[in-house]
């Protein structure tokens, strides 16, 4: 973008738009900051070429594993860790820049697991999977901060939550619930603040306001341990808890591919009505209120409201949104209406295509061709999940397929439309 500009300067002298010495003196200040700016592509290559080393080192040791000695072994089961150590204390005493220090911080990440490794197998010392990616990611955590490095954040983030899945989802053969996820997540949390404080609209910023959510998204599941039932709830307000805080200023004044709370927890809302749509989920045990997915689900609830309440006390909720209040509906429904399956059939299949009609008007409001397209596809979701479970004839349900076909043309062309007359009206 910066060379763009730098050509356009003669044809802006040229054309007399400014003069030669403003032209110069705009060169030398974009080459100034050029200067300055890390080069993205050499970091990433940099972290590449340290994850090829180190797989490298690796492949080399283990062909030959067998022919060493204990000693030896021992020797080489903590070199790459001392050499990592080493330029990660380069990096940080000659303040090198962030190539250096994500390429450092990311070879050691990845040479504190190996050690880890070599020295149970050398020593047979026991011990799980679980435990060893626990001990990896303790071990590691610091180089976030006494590096500063996303690369290092983003890979304890992957390991934390492959920690959580290792633990919950039953891998073996005991599982319980990851609480200890919460406090390590947490500990990534200030290098995140900081990322979205001081570097809202960079491109790593984006990336964690991705990964997080999914993190969690993946995660919550394991906090499931005896009412089943209330893990879609779990779900929907944890995803309704996404959309509130990407309906915050400070997310949703930013473009909807950095806004990952926001788009997750749309797709997240939508995809767990439209399942609780089928009449057959309805007939559900019902469930009791002293249990841990209880807790759980109160927490989120509580979240939501609280976040609510913050929005409003700010002057911020100034449209209604149905996607933000929906959980407060679909508590009381899901609470009173189980085992009444006709009730919360008719109720939530209401709910989507209402869903889809509020989605149609934001993208109408905001002449969004994408939102209001979303919107169609909610309503084409609805009417195909009830093409599969209900007796009508397949000239009835033809015909919706069809008129849901003229919808999509006939909103677009409408709003292109609109569009093209409002440019119009602002050039005269």
């Amino acid at each position: 973008m910066n060379s763009k500009l730098i050509n356009e300067l003669s044809d802006l002298v040229t054309n007399k738009v400014i003069t030669q010495d403003t032209a110069s003196r705009i060169e030398q200040y974009v080459l100034s900051k050029q200067q300055h700016k890390p080069n993205k592509l050499f970091t990433v290559f940099g972290v590449l070429g340290s994850l090829l080393i180190g797989l490298g080192v690796i492949l080399i040791l283990a062909h030959n594993w067998d022919n060493f000695t204990r000693s030896i072994k021992t020797v080489f089961a903590f070199l790459p860790l001392v050499i990592g150590q080493i330029f990660v204390a380069f990096s940080v005493w000659k303040k090198k820049s962030s190539v250096w220090k994500e390429s450092s911080g990311t070879f050691l990440f990845f040479a504190i697991g190996s050690s880890i490794a070599l020295v149970s197998q050398i020593y047979n010392i026991p011990g799980n999977l679980s435990t060893y990616i626990l001990t990896w990611i303790v071990l590691s955590l610091p180089l976030i901060y006494i590096l500063k490095s996303n690369t290092v954040a983003l890979l304890n983030m992957i390991a934390i939550t492959y920690y959580a899945c290792e633990v919950g989802y039953s891998f073996s053969s005991f599982s319980e619930s990851p609480w200890l996820y919460l406090v390590l997540m947490t500990l990534i949390l200030p290098h995140y603040y900081s990322l979205l404080k001081n570097h809202t609209n960079a491109n790593i910023t984006s990336v964690f306001n991705w990964l997080f959510p999914l993190s969690v998204t993946i995660v919550l599941g394991t906090f499931v341990s005896q009412l089943s039932e209330l893990g879609f709830l779990m779900y929907l307000l944890l995803f309704s808890l996404y959309y509130n805080m990407g309906k915050l200023p400070f997310f949703n004044e930013q473009k909807l591919r950095r806004n990952g709370y926001l788009v997750q927890g749309s797709l997240g809302i939508v995809i767990m009505v439209l399942t609780m749509s089928f009449d057959d989920f309805w007939y559900l045990e019902r469930f009791f209120f002293n249990a841990q997915e209880t807790y759980v689900s109160a927490i989120l609830c509580a979240a939501n409201v609280g976040l609510l309440i913050y929005s409003y006390s700010k002057g911020w909720l100034k449209t209604f949104n149905l996607f933000q209040y929906l959980f407060i509906l679909f508590s009381i429904l899901y609470v009173f209406g189980l085992n009444i399956p006709i009730v919360g059939t008719i109720v939530v299949n209401l709910m989507v295509l209402a869903l889809g009609i509020t989605t149609i008007k934001i993208g109408a409001d905001k002449f969004h061709f994408g939102i209001l397209n979303y919107g169609l596809l909610i309503i084409t979701a609805l009417v195909t999940c009830r093409f599969f479970d209900t007796n009508m004839s397949f000239v009835i349900r033809g015909l919706l397929f069809v008129s849901v076909g003229i919808g999509f043309f006939l909103t677009n062309y409408i709003l292109l439309k609109k569009q093209k007359s409002k440019v119009e009206s602002l050039k005269h």
